[in-house]
């Protein structure tokens, strides 16, 4: 008989004012006892609409039935018939607006907390199980992947049990894409990346670091060099700024470079040579999860006072629930229904302030949420010594110069098909960031993995 308690079991945590001095996880992870008690909540609904509500079509109420009977690596098999990076996805999925959103149980309470049972039970066959991994038969046929991230890590593992012989081309020095240099370590740790990268080459998938395509070798030159079919995954990791005077000063960064200032060249140890400006007084600007990372980051880099300054209210927030208040218990100060006008500076052109105006909710926009206009003659200064701009991201435009025949929109995203990422270019497939814009990880997973079986169609009907 099911559980019926209400509510989620909580996940420990660190104490906010011990996590916000350090960059160690900040969620501690279910014990076993208490991933069995939260298993026994799911109803096992007759027509599982948590499955589909998740991208990658993780089969829920049969990994979470297995967690209530104690059997955790079998969950954990369960899971990777369809995920490649679960203890990835347990941690930074929003499973709040995907497979829990639809969970039965949170009708009359909150819904199963699925992407805790996901992560406890990854981290768990991390610790406990042993590497059963298998290196599929050969097929003979090469497939290329540009970019290691979420996306270009799914398509390459799905590609390689199918078979085939899969190169993935990373323009940075290490694999994992935004997982590493974007997410910080109190979210995502780092050798939790990696465990899964080394997952994926016991599969074979080899990894071509400091490989920049469109500058190393063009997408023709890779079909040049025998691969048959490519993913390109390659991110947005072109960082867009705010347009307003003052932003070219010194001590304005975009989220971009100071997350990997911070995530990938590990700023955050004492003893680092990596050059970064460790700030007093922070505004960033924006309000997803990459200001939250951005603001959550400086406080632990030893900010006093760390803004997030958001044009709309509270409740358009678009970060994820619990990062809104993780940062709101680590002293996060949230500046609502504000706009950036100006950064001040000095007459070095030093940061020493930003110049804002009250906004306040007029009609809907495009978008259907309501569009902020200025309230006159609300214009004010926060003092500051740094200003970050975390409000979105394009792709590089590398690659769409240097492909002929590769469609693009106007936002410089490729035009891919939605169900399977064929572009207008022979043999050349998309997904991810490159394609949507900045989204999710496991958008950018469940795009991988369509991506791949189109890969795999192709390949066969034309041999």
């Amino acid at each position: 008989m099911a559980n019926m308690i209400p509510t989620k079991m909580p996940m420990p945590t660190q104490d906010p004012d011990v996590r916000n001095k350090n960059f160690d996880e900040v969620a501690l992870g279910y014990t076993p006892e208490q991933a069995m008690e939260e298993a026994t909540r799911c109803l096992n609904c007759k027509h599982k609409p948590c499955i589909s509500g998740c991208p990658v079509q993780v089969q829920i109420p049969e990994f979470i039935q297995l967690v209530a009977e104690g059997k955790f690596l079998e969950a954990a098999d369960k899971i990777k018939e369809t995920s490649s990076l679960p203890a990835v996805c347990g941690r930074v999925c929003p499973q709040e607006t995907q497979c829990e959103m639809v969970c039965v149980r949170g009708i009359k309470g909150e819904s199963v907390a699925i992407g805790r049972l996901e992560r406890f039970v990854a981290d768990y066959a991390r610790e406990h199980g042993e590497e059963k991994t298998e290196k599929p038969v050969p097929n003979g046929h090469k497939c290329a992947v540009v970019g290691a991230g979420p996306a270009g890590l799914t398509c390459a593992g799905d590609l390689a049990r199918l078979g085939y012989d899969v190169t993935v081309f990373e323009a940075l020095h290490i694999a994992g894409g935004v997982l590493m240099y974007g997410i910080p370590e109190f979210r995502l740790p780092k050798e939790i990346v990696q465990k899964e990268i080394e997952t994926l080459e016991a599969l074979g998938v080899k990894f071509v670091l400091n490989f920049v395509v469109g500058r190393s070798e063009t997408i023709d030159e890779l079909f040049e060099d025998g691969y048959e079919a490519v993913f390109i995954a390659s991110g947005a990791g072109l960082p867009t700024f705010m347009g307003i005077p003052g932003e070219n000063a010194s001590g304005v960064y975009s989220a971009n470079e100071y997350l990997t200032r911070i995530n990938l060249m590990q700023a955050y140890h004492k003893d680092a040579d990596t050059p970064i400006f460790r700030a007093h007084k922070i505004a960033v600007v924006g309000g997803g999860n990459v200001a939250m990372d951005a603001a959550r980051s400086a406080k632990r880099m030893g900010a006093d006072e760390v803004y997030i300054i958001y044009r709309r209210s509270e409740k358009e927030l678009p970060a994820r629930l619990e990062e809104i208040d993780h940062a709101k218990e680590e002293g996060i100060i949230f500046k609502f229904l504000t706009a950036p006008l100006e950064v001040v500076t000095d007459e070095d052109f030093n940061v020493t302030g930003l110049k804002c105006q009250q906004m306040e909710l007029g009609e809907p926009d495009e978008s259907g949420r309501r569009r902020p206009v200025p309230v006159p003659g609300s214009d004010f200064v926060i003092d500051l010594d740094c200003v970050i701009a975390a409000i979105g991201t394009t792709p590089n435009p590398l690659i769409r110069q240097t492909t002929p025949g590769l469609e693009t929109n106007r936002k410089g995203c490729i035009v891919a098909d939605d169900e399977n990422g064929i572009t207008s270019k022979e043999g050349v497939f998309a997904g991810g960031d490159a394609v949507t814009g900045a989204a999710t990880v496991i958008l950018a997973m469940g795009a991988g993995k369509r991506a791949a079986v189109a890969m795999d169609n192709y390949l066969k009907n034309k041999h």
